[in-house]
């Protein structure tokens, strides 16, 4: 059957929204809101797979949600919410645990990372949230997904999931006319080349909020001076910048920062090298201050308004998850029919 195009996409409330989530994520949703329907959710059921303060996590709820609005989501044109108010994404999750086999999460890699040496303490709901993930996804029958490279792998889950849902209830699927499929296989949706945003510190690591030093990142919450002071202290080598892209090659520092300046410019690298090559460091960082501060601080200012403005955010939150539950309720209702539930 013919699906109607709907983008899905969600971030964890974890705190310290920064560079890397804006030009790797939060710009993509901005763009696909003229070309798409879109629902983009704060999960905070992912954010309590592991160890959290209930009073930080309300409060990083609020700051993601102002963060989306202040980087350009439009919450009346689209649907911005949190995903606890829509208990039909738990309840698709456990219809989706019975259907996921236990072979398709232990190739999951993420949980090896994030769970490390200590796999046996880990929760239930961190080996099993990427089952979560797709409901989430699957819950709108959303067609079209937004993802980096670390959320690949969730993504290819998600469509296994849908198929073999699809398979398993082909029968019962039909007997409720709803053709041969009841879930869509939802597409990634890459935009250009994807932008990996890694350390000012070291150009080696991906630029995380968990790093020790706040140098190691420019935080969306930043003000001017401090988004100035830590592009000037970013690591950088002792070389010119080059000219052409192979240049780049064994330059981590430089390849970054080059990266940053294109992707707030919305050039591309070659075009950075051919205005900056040959030139130094200094000259080159003076110029994406500017460009940085420019970008980024009307951004950090805004959040710092809305986030403050507790009433504002709530209410956006508790229409979003209105709307959003107006399109799940239905379709739980129909998974449940599809697989047997007396209802």
């Amino acid at each position: 059957m013919a699906f109607k195009e709907l983008v899905f996409s969600g971030v964890q409330p974890t705190g310290n929204l920064h560079l890397g989530n804006y030009l790797g994520a939060i710009v993509k949703f901005v763009e696909l809101q003229d070309s798409h329907d879109c629902i983009y959710c704060v999960v905070d059921m992912h954010a309590i797979t592991q160890a959290h303060d209930p009073n930080q996590l309300i409060a990083n709820i609020r700051e993601v949600t102002a963060a989306f609005i202040a980087c350009g989501i439009d919450p009346k044109k689209h649907i911005v919410f949190n995903q606890s108010q829509v208990a039909e994404h738990a309840e698709l999750a456990w219809v989706f645990n019975c259907v996921a086999r236990i072979g398709w999460l232990n190739r999951m890699t993420q949980f090896k990372e994030k769970a490390g040496k200590d796999r046996e303490n880990a929760s239930i709901g961190l080996y099993d949230y990427p089952v979560l993930m797709a409901a989430d996804i699957l819950v709108y029958r959303a067609t079209h997904v937004p993802v980096g490279e670390d959320q690949k792998q969730h993504l290819e889950l998600s469509r296994d999931i849908a198929q073999k849902f699809n398979n398993d209830f082909a029968e019962s699927i039909a007997a409720h006319g709803f053709g041969e499929g009841f879930f869509p296989l939802p597409e990634p949706l890459i935009q250009g080349p994807a932008t990996r945003v890694m350390s000012l510190r070291d150009g080696t690591k991906k630029m995380s909020k968990s790093d020790a030093s706040d140098y190691s990142r420019i935080n969306l919450s930043d003000d001017a001076d401090a988004i100035a002071q830590k592009v000037r202290k970013a690591k950088t080598d002792p070389e010119p910048l080059p000219s052409e892209l192979p240049g780049l090659d064994k330059r981590p520092e430089a390849t970054n920062l080059v990266g940053i300046y294109a992707a707030l410019s919305g050039a591309t690298k070659d075009q950075v090298l051919a205005e900056f090559g040959g030139g130094q460091f200094s000259q080159f960082k003076a110029s994406l201050v500017d460009l940085a501060v420019a970008k980024l601080g009307p951004i950090g200012a805004e959040m710092k308004k809305l986030s403050a403005d507790h009433a504002y955010i709530d209410s956006v939150l508790r229409d979003g998850s209105a709307r959003a539950r107006a399109i799940a309720a239905p379709n739980m209702k129909a998974v449940k029919e599809i697989v047997g539930f007396l209802s």
